[in-house]
């Protein structure tokens, strides 16, 4: 006599609700500017996904560019962005970025990019 054991199979659980942010741009070009000139720029984006999204932390590269950013979950659907402040006191040419850590499991860190040229005023 034989005796056969049928496998339980264990449940694969999959879930697409999951946060997707998608930034309308990752760089942002100040082009020439004047000492002094309009410091703001803004990175949009929106959640694309099925659950709510959380900025955890954006840091910035160094103390000259300074963020603000939603601290409350983005919905499903929902837009917000980063606002850039960068001090255009300093002359020359710059480049620098943000990191923005979120709850995303497709993409954790995000860098975001500032770049241009403070010229002296005239």
């Amino acid at each position: 006599m034989q005796i056969a054991y049928a496998e339980q199979a264990t449940p694969v659980v999959t879930s697409n609700a999951v946060p997707n942010i998608k930034f309308e741009t990752e760089v942002i070009d100040y082009g020439t500017i004047e000492k002094g000139a309009d410091q703001e720029r803004t990175f949009k984006f929106m959640n694309s996904g099925y659950a709510p999204l959380i900025l955890t932390a954006v840091n910035s590269s160094c103390g000259c560019l300074v963020a603000k950013w939603a601290s409350e979950p983005i919905a499903p659907g929902k837009s917000a962005s980063v606002i850039a402040h960068y001090d255009t006191n300093r002359v020359g040419c710059f480049e620098k970025t943000l990191t923005v850590v979120s709850n995303d499991p497709e993409r954790p860190t995000i860098v975001l990019k500032i770049k241009g040229e403070v010229v002296e005023s005239k």
